[in-house]
């Protein structure tokens, strides 16, 4: 993609972001009103990559804006003298930045980002379909150097998957009590 185009759907992107909803908008429609601003169709793989990082930056850079005014408010109205802070050891150090690598968002070669990688050939990624956001648990397979979807794995609607994470409880309570009538 040249910088010209670039530039034009990072424009875009932005001025949709500025005069959205955060609460209710998503990634498709964001995609979606950059595309008629532009005119040109931003679901092409590399082109829904590069709006997701647009997205994703400014989501992330909105959030560090909030969290430093919400840090100086409250150091603004805590008259309390402050206690100072332990320095970090090495190993916390090591860890910390570790944890930094790990926790860097990575995304397939379709713009899917990846939640966790389960093993070699499964994944969880947070994907689009039709304008829906999908939780998929699949598996993955190389070709041509790319990992692609095989067939084999579940996609869930938001609404499955929080009626599901709700009940993961439940379900490692009669894992427990199924291991136990096997010993």
């Amino acid at each position: 993609m040249d910088t010209e185009l670039a530039k034009d759907i990072k424009e875009a992107v932005l001025e949709v972001l500025n005069n959205s909803d955060m609460d209710s908008t998503t990634e498709f429609q964001v995609r979606k009103s950059a595309s008629d601003l532009i005119g040109i169709d931003l679901n092409e793989p590399s082109r829904k990559k590069f709006v997701r990082n647009i997205v994703q930056n400014y989501l992330e850079e909105r959030q560090a804006k909030a969290d430093a005014d919400v840090n100086n408010t409250i150091s603004n109205n805590n008259e309390e003298e402050a206690e100072p802070e332990e320095e970090e050891s090495e190993d916390e150090k090591n860890n910390n930045n570790n944890n930094k690598t790990k926790g860097a968002q990575e995304f397939d070669d379709e713009g899917d980002l990846i939640i966790c990688r389960l093993s070699d050939k499964r994944r969880v990624t947070l994907t689009e379909f039709r304008g829906k956001s999908l939780v998929s648990i699949r598996e993955y397979y190389k070709r041509d150097g790319k990992e692609l979807p095989s067939s084999k794995g579940i996609s869930l609607t938001p609404e499955q998957w929080a009626n599901f994470s709700k009940n993961v409880p439940a379900i490692e309570k009669a894992i427990k009590k199924l291991e136990g009538r096997m010993n």
